[in-house]
């Protein structure tokens, strides 16, 4: 299109003031509170306004930055590739190595093996047979001893195969403050601990793309930590690293360029994608200020998708949460992504879990292209506002850490962790209450799945590993739907299911969505649920219920016929089930005064209402 063409195009559409927007938009909310109606709140404490224009951009100084340069926010090459990462857990050896082979034949470009407990853990023959000039690898092990000895094993590896140490790029997760926060105390004291990544430093210099320590804001997601907590803490922790090994006579570029930083993924779209582009931007400044060259600021991310919100309950919606998850890391540009499989957090991994977990990444690529273009975000009003917040509310974290003395004295004092599981109480009320919305758990949950085969424990409570003499309060990972599934498998397990029977009557509309609303409150409990299309008189229907041997009969109707139907139906069911009323209505104290007990509704507490529904018919 030509200029001239172009100038009357825009004269059919005249610019519009922010005036003009607000205007428009008080007259249509007509009296409505603006900041309820349109204003989001994050978990983080910051607004997220309901649009955004050129003008919100006016504040933002690093809008001229460009990929590769400082302070990388805009990522670091020329276009977005990353390494598709699959982790596997080893229990045996020569079996790991055989899976770990067959990922890389299948697309994997990264492979990272995790110790299970006290097994054996033999780098040699874990990556026998892979290309570590082609391969990244990456190791979580369990001990100093074995740390050695993996790094021992690799050296010799790499001389035997005559493999290039300068191509060779992958990482050791040694991390001792995750370990201080996860089990209370360390196998040594923390000077020890230190030390130890100073040795381990100065063993593998002479592989430039190997990095030794891990920070693992991954763990702290798990144990419920919002994004800016995540974030700042994470930062503290690597500045931590920083001053303990300067403080030992390493340079701070030799420091920084051997961490790693693990950051886990949830489904908050939009601030997951900017909170990758505000750590690049916060690390380079932080390392600056130790005197590393601009040049040399650029931070290593691994992304992992988190557990806290994966399901056991329509566990394959574990796969939606996991793409969009991927989507968030890979737009926000990092080195390499895990996507753990959609039933890793309550059992092994199979093939077919792990072949679909490493095809997400693979299409993410060859079909979608994530990787051909950097940083598509860049220049986005709402992105671009959303960094700097994120950045900002960070960076509030971490001067406060620093203010008590760093990340190690913080966890010592406590104030981390309290922080931290205040979050992570506040996102389970959220749960409860429904303000926060998990698929297939407390809400809209697939009405005829049953499980009767026995779950491990362990997936189903907090993993508390606080060591016998712990001296710093630990953190427990959990998963956000817990309650919720373990009240669905006492109902699972008994012999007969629990129906709630819907009492249908009065106004046609307001009738099916209290009983829509309804079924689903109680399917997340397990109930079996009867809708129905509607019943002529309130007797009709509960002799209906009655016939059907229903444990509860839930009324419902509209709020003006309540105050009739809901006293009718109380007497004839005379306590031969529950009686519920679907709503809130403006007479229910006069039902109250009535004898009738049980309203549901959106601000219940869906979580304590099933709770109190399981133990009064005896569903332990």
């Amino acid at each position: 299109m030509n200029t001239k063409n172009q100038n009357k195009l825009f004269q059919e559409f005249p610019a519009i003031s922010t005036e003009a927007w607000e205007t428009a938009i008080a007259a249509d909310l007509k009296g409505a509170d603006y900041e309820k109606k349109l204003v989001w709140k994050t978990l983080d404490n910051f607004k997220v306004r309901p649009y955004y224009r050129e003008e919100n951009l006016e504040n933002i100084a690093y809008l001229e930055g460009k990929p590769n340069e400082f302070p990388f926010i805009r990522g670091f090459a020329d276009n977005n590739d990353w390494l598709i990462r699959q982790d596997i857990v080893v229990d045996d050896c020569e079996k790991a190595c055989q899976k770990a082979k067959n990922a890389v034949a299948h697309g994997a470009q990264s492979i990272g093996f995790i110790q299970l407990g006290d097994n054996d853990f033999c780098v040699k023959t874990l990556i026998e047979g892979i290309d570590l000039n082609v391969v990244e690898v990456n190791f979580t092990c369990r001990g100093q001893i074995n740390v050695q000895q993996a790094i021992e094993d690799l050296f010799s590896v790499i001389q035997s195969n005559g493999f290039d140490p300068t191509k060779v790029s992958g990482s050791i997760d040694a991390d001792p403050l995750k370990t201080l926060l996860l089990k209370g105390k360390c196998c040594h004291e923390e000077s020890v601990c230190f030390d130890f990544l100073q040795s381990l430093i100065e063993k593998t210099k002479n592989l430039p793309h190997f990095q030794v320590i891990g920070v693992s804001g991954a763990f702290l997601k798990n144990c419920g930590a919002s994004i800016t907590q995540e974030l700042g803490y994470s930062l503290s922790c690597g500045v931590e690293y920083l001053n303990q090994l300067t403080d030992r006579g390493l340079k701070a570029d030799e420091i920084a360029k051997n961490i790693r930083f693990n950051f886990g993924i949830t489904g908050s779209y939009f601030p997951e994608m900017a909170k990758f582009r505000a750590a690049r931007w916060l690390w380079a400044h932080i390392v600056k200020s130790y005197g590393v060259d601009e040049s040399d600021g650029k931070m290593t991310v691994h992304a992992a998708t988190s557990f806290i919100n994966n399901t056991l309950y329509d566990p394959y919606v574990n796969m939606l949460r996991t793409a969009t998850e991927a989507m968030s890391a890979t737009l926000g540009s990092i080195h390499s992504l895990t996507i753990n499989p959609f039933n890793a957090a309550y059992e092994m991994s199979n093939e077919f879990s792990d072949r679909i977990a490493r095809n997400q990444q693979i299409m993410l690529k060859e079909e979608s292209h994530f990787d051909k273009v950097v940083d598509v975000a860049a220049g986005s009003y709402f992105i671009e506002n959303l960094t700097n917040e994120i950045a900002e509310q960070t960076w509030k974290i971490f001067l406060d850490v620093e203010e008590q003395g760093g990340f190690l004295e913080a966890i010592k004092k406590g104030t981390i962790q309290a922080n931290i599981e205040n979050m992570a109480e506040t996102r389970r009320n959220n749960m409860k209450t429904r303000r926060d919305i998990l698929l297939g758990t407390n809400q809209f949950p697939n009405f005829t799945e049953h499980r009767t085969e026995a779950v491990c424990e362990c997936a189903l409570t907090p993993c508390d590993c606080t060591r016998e003499g712990a001296y710093i309060h630990t953190l427990k990972p959990f998963r956000l739907a817990n309650d919720f599934e373990n009240l669905r498998l006492a109902t699972d397990q008994q012999e007969k299911r629990p129906i709630a029977f819907m009492l249908t009557i009065g106004n046609l509309g307001m009738r099916k969505a209290r009983a829509q609303f309804a079924c689903n409150f109680f399917a997340c409990a397990g109930y079996e649920v009867m809708d129905n299309n509607g019943f002529q008189t309130v007797e009709e229907g509960v002799q209906a219920a009655i016939d059907q041997k229903a444990d509860i009969i839930v009324l419902c109707s509209s709020d003006e016929e309540y105050a009739v139907f809901a006293p009718e139906a109380f007497e004839k069911i005379q306590k031969r089930a529950i009686f519920v009323v679907a709503g809130n209505p403006e007479c229910v104290e006069e039902l109250k005064a009535k004898g009738i007990e049980y309203f549901i509704h959106v601000r219940s507490n869906l979580l304590e209402m099933l709770k109190t529904f399981n133990h009064t018919l005896s569903i332990n």
